[in-house]
């Protein structure tokens, strides 16, 4: 049998498949979630995703070192507060938890750049992601504590917010108030396309933000759907959103590409606690190659079109590039 195309011929050997990859990655796209809380002197490993943990400030130094020694310079910054309320008020705190990493990462490790999730969820009472009215979330009244919580974030130094209440009009509601209190340089990455998802389990207990009652389905979109989230991502970029994100990440790909196509922004993916939970429990018993899946996973991510992936494997990721196992 003759044949003169024989693609097998460029998986001949490591050099040729790294020399033709169609899909590569960089560890400066890599972002770490990481939890803060109040307290001294405390470092807590969160019972649902083992290997990760809640830290006090004066602790959090310890993981920003091992990200920087990795080659990890982003992290994005999730709070935990002491005191929670009806309105979520240590969000915006210029004393808030977050407030306060942000000032001790930006005095102590100038080289990492800092990004925090603005929502409402860890500081309210009731768990759910703004202002309540009677049992249904406010949009409106709840924009205007967003953008205070951005600007709050930025004076104490973010380098980058990135809200993911959905609500509607948030966006314009962070630009807005950003851009008047002189932080026009300040990025927004938007959680837009944001789907109502059982694979957050794991993130509530690590910041306790699990709804007090009900759910969040009226305000994070239906999994069902894919022409919604278009419009969603396309309402933020119009709104001033600098990076879209798809969240999450594994089983929204579909979503990934198809924003990818519409949208001229970076596009960023989350892959979520439960993610790395299933990762984490499986590999524990045996049943897969901890590190084969992570790097599958995360190149699938690129290969759909993210440009930022934002990962509780950041430090195992940029050590497999290190190593030319993925890359």
């Amino acid at each position: 049998m003759e044949m003169t195309k024989r693609p097998r011929r460029l998986r001949g050997s490591m050099t040729l498949r790294k020399m033709v990859r169609e899909t590569r990655m960089d560890k400066a796209s890599l972002m770490y979630p990481m939890f803060v809380m109040d307290g001294e002197n405390k470092v807590e490993e969160i019972p649902s995703m083992e290997g990760q943990y809640r830290y006090t400030v004066d602790r959090m130094g310890e993981c920003l070192q091992e990200l920087l020694d990795a080659g990890v310079t982003s992290v994005m910054l999730f709070g935990i507060p002491a005191v929670k309320d009806e309105v979520g008020s240590q969000a915006y705190d210029d004393n808030g938890v977050v407030q306060r990493a942000l000032r001790y990462a930006k005095e102590h490790f100038p080289q990492m750049y800092l990004v925090t999730d603005v929502c409402m969820c860890e500081y309210t009472s009731h768990g759910h992601c703004g202002v309540l009215c009677d049992h249904d979330v406010d949009n409106d009244k709840t924009l205007e504590l967003l953008a205070r919580t951005a600007v709050s974030h930025a004076r104490a130094g973010a380098q980058m917010v990135a809200p993911s209440d959905m609500m509607d009009g948030r966006v314009a509601a962070i630009r807005e108030a950003l851009d008047e209190a002189g932080f026009t340089n300040v990025p927004i990455m938007s959680y837009a396309v944001k789907y109502a998802s059982a694979f957050y389990g794991p993130f509530r207990d690590a910041a306790g933000s699990a709804p007090s009652f009900g759910d969040r389905k009226t305000y994070q979109m239906d999994f069902h759907n894919s022409r919604e989230g278009i419009k969603e991502a396309l309402l933020d970029e119009e709104e001033g959103a600098d990076i879209i994100m798809v969240k999450p990440a594994m089983s929204y790909l579909d979503m990934v590409a198809k924003v990818k196509e519409q949208v001229t922004t970076p596009i960023a993916c989350y892959s979520v606690s439960g993610e790395y939970a299933m990762v984490k429990a499986a590999a524990k018993m045996g049943w897969i190659d901890e590190e084969r899946i992570i790097c599958e996973m995360a190149v699938s991510a690129y290969r759909a079109g993210t440009d930022i992936y934002i990962t509780y494997f950041a430090k195992e990721l940029a050590k497999c590039m290190d190593e030319g196992k993925i890359g």
